[in-house]
């Protein structure tokens, strides 16, 4: 596991970052990979520290200034550009089908029109270029607001189209996998895999993975056995989605 995965984010983001970093590898040039919502640099950072050049682009000034200051200090702040933006307005500030991969980790949700952002991230990708899709799961809010005792608003969270457990959930929408391969589809993108993320890790008692020996690796190794078996994608707080743009153009 790379160590900008380690280590108790690890918990939140290795899954991601070892079916993104294979899809990296694999292409075996230098690539364009616009991030958008990148904020700080959670991935761009790691991605640019491969050898590719990434554009970041989040409505956030103060993420964008703590993007620049994490690339300086990772050695890579010439491959590393932030720009302010976000999705709706993505062409007021980078170009139609100039990325060779996209990543639209954490923003879906937050659109108040999931299909059209999602078109025009699709849209900032070259044809036969990839897709990383990491969005908010419906299961997992579901199962978690039960664990706690929050009976009604899990079935709630079970029944509204959203996916919203009430008024006062900070997230505007939640996604089966059915439902973001079927959006990903209509955007002109094939579906190359499906991934559960954080399948157990929300689940768990911080205070077990944090003391008990060996307990946070064994952690991960199980999330990572987990994350690509369908039968846990209904449960998993997150949905990652990575497929590849039409040939075409789409």
């Amino acid at each position: 596991m790379s160590d900008p995965m380690r280590p108790r984010a690890a918990l939140r983001t290795a899954v991601v970052w070892d079916v993104l970093k294979d899809a990296l590898d694999g292409a075996g040039q230098t690539l364009d990979v616009l991030d958008t919502g990148g904020g700080t640099g959670n991935f761009a950072v790691p991605v640019a520290r491969l050898g590719h050049r990434v554009t970041v682009v989040d409505p956030s000034p103060n993420a964008l200034f703590a993007l620049e200051r994490r690339a300086a200090e990772a050695g890579v702040a010439d491959l590393v550009h932030g720009v302010q933006g976000d999705v709706h307005g993505l062409f007021d500030v980078v170009g139609r089908e100039s990325f060779d991969v996209v990543l639209c980790h954490g923003v879906l949700e937050y659109l108040d029109r999931p299909a059209a952002g999602l078109g025009n991230v699709v849209a900032a990708l070259r044809p036969g270029g990839t897709l990383s899709l990491l969005a908010a799961g419906l299961g997992g809010a579901v199962l978690a607001r039960a664990l706690a005792g929050h009976f009604s608003e899990a079935r709630q969270a079970l029944d509204d189209p959203e996916g919203r457990w009430g008024a006062a959930d900070p997230v505007p929408h939640r996604f089966t996998a059915g439902q973001l391969t079927a959006l990903v589809a209509d955007a002109g993108v094939e579906t190359g895999a499906v991934h559960g993320v954080r399948v157990f890790s929300d689940l768990v008692p911080g205070v077990l993975v944090d003391t008990e020996p060996g307990a946070l690796d064994a952690l991960l190794r199980l999330e990572a056995a987990a994350a690509a078996r369908p039968e846990f994608h209904a449960v998993a707080t997150q949905l990652h989605v990575l497929g590849r743009k039409s040939a075409a153009g789409g």
